[in-house]
């Protein structure tokens, strides 16, 4: 229940998300096992499709993509569905549930779901394309956002985190938002990824904003703003590199001092692998960095490699900057970091209170989550 927020709000965002916002959120949540039981499930599928129902009639479904990519208002979301406000299983509860919640109502509400957990997240274009007729937009777009959004989290940003959950919600218009989560399987803890269609004007130039977790490290980060010029020397070698050139460069690079700094070391980069790479892409010019990261065959140590050239060869290195911050929603209840702020937390449940009010269910169930929603002295 939403009033069982405590110390750990540390994964949410510091405040409702801006306008300007590109990625909106992240955060950082413990893997716990099993899944929601069956009789939970369908409470959860049914009261996220009566809540998402009351916004879309009053906001319209592009509202309800603005507060599904704000990682705040999903962690309440989600705690008012019923399930565990701290554990990673929430991501997929939560979007499971509204997946199977807004089946056959898709049309009507104008709001459609695509992808899912593991394998089924590879079935978002698929998912995408089934609903072609209903969009107002080639389909295509819609999927290229979807694999660029995963193309990023998972390449251009290299957090330690193994993304296993990538679902796109998007509509008739063809805006979209996309929730998906990646995992660390040494510290047990996962990640999550926000992400608001009609903010991104870049793929790969500072789409996060926002973004909080309980920690922060290293990142091997080409989408930082100060990573600009290691963009433009990767996407340069594709045009520079004559077939059967790199092993030359690579040569240069063995021989030089490298940075004083943590970065890639020349065991890591696989030379032929990276060569054929590039004469491949001879055959199929890129225009720009984002053109580049959506080819086949562009993995994390492709990456990485063409990075480390990047630094070496061009003088442009890549930033090792973690995108993540540190920061609370609420406070906490034994008063660390800071006591809770009651007037931001009685605004978070007014928001849901007042879908629930509107809301197609039960009397009884609407005053059971009601009283859930009330806040505890």
């Amino acid at each position: 229940m939403l009033t069982g927020f405590g110390p750990a709000l540390w994964i949410l965002c510091h405040g409702i998300m801006s306008g300007s916002a590109q990625r909106t959120g992240l955060a950082h949540l413990p893997l716990h096992g099993g899944r929601a039981p069956a009789w939970l499930f369908q409470r959860m599928a049914r009261l996220a499709r009566e809540i998402t129902a009351a916004i879309v009639v009053d906001h319209g479904p592009q509202e309800m993509l603005r507060r599904l990519a704000d990682p705040f208002w999903f962690q309440a979301f989600g705690c008012v569905l019923g399930y565990d406000w701290h554990s990673s299983g929430l991501t997929t509860t939560v979007c499971g549930a509204l997946k199977a919640g807004l089946d056959r109502t898709e049309h009507d509400l104008g709001l459609f779901v695509a992808g899912g957990k593991g394998r089924t997240a590879r079935s978002t274009p698929s998912d995408i394309e089934a609903r072609g007729a209903s969009l107002a937009v080639n389909p295509s777009t819609l999927i290229h956002a979807s694999r660029m959004s995963a193309k990023v989290d998972s390449v251009a940003l290299q957090d330690g985190y193994d993304l296993y959950h990538h679902t796109m919600f998007f509509t008739k218009s063809g805006s979209w938002t996309v929730v998906q989560q990646g995992m660390n399987t040494q510290s047990r803890y996962a990640r999550r990824y926000h992400w608001l269609g009609d903010s991104v004007t870049d793929f790969c130039c500072e789409p996060q904003a926002a973004i909080c977790c309980d920690s922060r490290g290293k990142a091997f980060n080409l989408v930082a703003s100060e990573s600009q010029r290691a963009r433009d020397a990767i996407t340069d070698m594709t045009h520079h590199f004559k077939p059967g050139t790199l092993k030359h460069e690579f040569e240069r690079v063995r021989v030089l001092a490298m940075p004083r700094r943590e970065y890639i070391a020349a065991s890591d980069v696989n030379v032929s692998r990276i060569g054929r790479f590039l004469d491949g892409v001879q055959e199929t010019p890129v225009q720009d960095f984002a053109s580049l990261l959506a080819l086949p065959g562009m993995g994390r140590r492709t990456t990485m490699a063409m990075a480390l050239i990047a630094d070496i060869v061009y003088g442009a290195p890549t930033s090792f900057r973690d995108p993540a911050t540190y920061s609370f929603a609420h406070g906490g209840k034994d008063g660390y970091p800071y006591p809770v702020d009651r007037t931001l937390y009685d605004t978070s449940i007014r928001l849901l209170a007042g879908a629930v009010r509107r809301a197609n269910i039960s009397g009884r169930e609407k005053g059971d989550v009601l009283s859930r929603l009330r806040p505890r002295e």
